[in-house]
């Protein structure tokens, strides 16, 4: 993994607010011993979850969208480092590998422009080195048995999730997407728009359910590519469940969980379905918090459950007062997933 920048036990003392009386997320937490093959340690460590950034936004600008991304893996962790460890949820059950090295990808993308056609195909280059590299890191955490938690980033990463564990486990495999788009747009070259496609396309991605869909923003042509797939991709909308009231929140879930169940599958979280969260394709209309964590707890809580993707945050886009909220945003969801990974990781509800 020779493009991961390692996460040191130096790093999280500067990001852990130490007081008298507390016992913080960052104190407990584990990290790769310092000259120790961070393979081999994943191997015979004990903890269940890996925690891995790709502080990234070249796929979100190969997308026409706002870059900012890049910003939320410093601000997460710095979060996640000051959660009080207690009896609800223990820092020791989680390893902070590290982040993926993409200076120089994201140097290069700063000199592209996305609106001339040679940049936006340089631009697509540099999302595919970065495929290669997350489903690598992603693949040798499958295979040493964790669980990977993935902050990026853009949604192009999913991509890379997805092939990781399906060469991991030897089989394609499933996903759930709580998003505001389908990111299944044709295969254009890479970016954040088509994780998914290109997942389904080369064969890494067996079934695919979209949770949330904005009407107002899915296209007619990827309506139709979908309906011509629906045996293996299936979707509600945002619309259909809080505006029209055909739907409900709940048995919603419960239908895509039975979609997608009965193979691995990984939980991929875009924030631009949040209202008021800054992000690539901020939004004024969609779930609420509170909505996302219990999704985030539905679909944790199975057994299959084999990955946690949470993208699309830009703190480097929000008020510049609060950076920290999406930070903070992020703590909340990845503690609700280990909640309920690992209290009952056998149920299978």
């Amino acid at each position: 993994m020779e493009k991961l920048i390692p996460f040191t036990v130096n790093d999280l003392a500067k990001v852990t607010n130490f007081r008298c009386g507390e016992v913080k997320f960052g104190e407990k937490m584990i990290t790769v011993p310092i000259n120790s093959d961070a393979i081999s340690f994943l191997k015979t460590c004990e903890v269940k979850y890996v925690l891995f950034g790709i502080p990234e936004d070249i796929g979100v600008r190969a997308n026409y969208g706002r870059p900012g991304a890049a910003s939320a893996w410093e601000s997460a962790i710095k979060s996640i480092a000051n959660i009080q460890h207690n009896r609800f949820c223990k820092g020791s059950q989680l390893l902070v590998l590290g982040q993926l090295d993409v200076t120089d990808e994201m140097a290069e993308s700063q000199k592209l422009d996305f609106n001339a056609v040679n940049d936006r195909k340089k631009l697509n280059q540099l999302v595919h080195k970065i495929d290669k590299e997350v489903s690598h890191i992603i693949f040798n955490i499958i295979k040493a048995g964790k669980t990977p938690i993935i902050i990026g980033g853009g949604h192009n990463n999913s991509y890379g999730n997805i092939k990781g564990v399906a060469l991991a486990k030897g089989k394609p495999i499933n996903a759930i997407n709580f998003d505001a788009h389908s990111d299944f747009r044709i295969l254009e070259g890479r970016h954040s728009g088509n994780g998914f496609s290109y997942a389904y396309e080369e064969g890494f991605l067996h079934k695919y359910f979209i949770f949330g869909l904005h009407e107002n923003y899915t296209s007619k042509s990827v309506l139709d590519s979908l309906k011509k797939i629906e045996d293996r991709v299936k979707f509600n909308t945002y619309d259909e469940i809080q505006i029209r009231k055909q739907k409900k929140f709940e048995p919603e879930m419960n239908v895509a969980l039975e979609f997608i169940k009965e193979d691995c599958f990984g939980i991929e979280i875009d924030l631009d379905a949040i209202p008021n969260i800054a992000s690539s394709a901020m939004t004024l209309s969609g779930f609420s918090v509170e909505k996302l964590r219990q999704f985030i707890y539905h679909f944790g809580n199975n057994q299959n459950a084999s990955y946690l993707h949470i993208c699309e945050g830009a703190p480097d886009l929000g008020d510049e007062k609060n950076t920290h909220l999406i930070g903070k945003l992020i703590g909340y969801l990845v503690t609700d997933f280990m909640k309920a990974n690992y209290v009952n990781p056998t149920n299978n509800q």
